[in-house]
C-alpha cells in the first residue's frame, strides 16, 4: 500500500507524482513551507524534470482540498472537545479550534499541493 507506485506514497513522503524519487517539497517539513519562494519550493522534479505548475491557475483547485482537510480537523477537535469536556463553553470550543487550525496551516497546506497533483498526474516507472 505504501510501496513506491501508489498516489498515497507520493502523499505521505513528498514525492514527485510521476518518479516517486525527486521531492515535490525542498524540504519535508510543512512548517518551513509557509511562504512560498524559491528557496523553500521546487518548480520542477530534479529526477524526471516534470514542471509542477501544469497551467496557469492550477493550484487554485488545492483550495478545495484544503477545504476538505480543514473541514475534516475542525468535526475532529470539536468532538474531541465535546467528548473530553462537555460542560464547555461554545466560545471556548471554538477559540481552542480556531487556534488547531492556523497552527496546522501550513500542514494543510503542503498536503493539499501534494493531493492535488496527484490527482492528475500518473505514475510511471523510470521516467527520466
Amino acid at each position: 500500500m505504501l510501496n513506491r507506485g501508489s498516489k498515497l506514497y507520493s502523499i505521505i513522503f513528498n514525492k514527485c507524482p510521476r518518479c516517486h524519487i525527486g521531492n515535490f517539497w525542498s524540504s519535508n517539513n510543512p512548517f518551513r513551507n509557509i511562504f512560498i519562494s524559491e528557496k523553500f519550493s521546487n518548480n520542477s522534479c530534479n529526477n524526471c524534470s516534470l514542471m509542477y505548475e501544469i497551467e496557469p491557475g492550477f493550484w487554485y483547485g488545492a483550495m478545495y482540498i484544503s477545504y476538505i482537510i480543514g473541514v475534516a480537523i475542525m468535526i475532529f477537535f470539536w468532538g474531541l472537545i465535546s467528548y473530553l469536556w462537555p460542560p464547555l463553553l461554545i466560545y471556548i470550543e471554538i477559540s481552542i479550534i480556531v487556534i488547531v487550525i492556523l497552527a496546522l496551516a501550513p500542514l494543510n497546506y503542503h498536503l493539499s499541493r501534494l493531493i492535488w497533483i496527484n490527482l492528475f498526474i500518473k505514475y510511471i516507472p523510470n521516467a527520466k
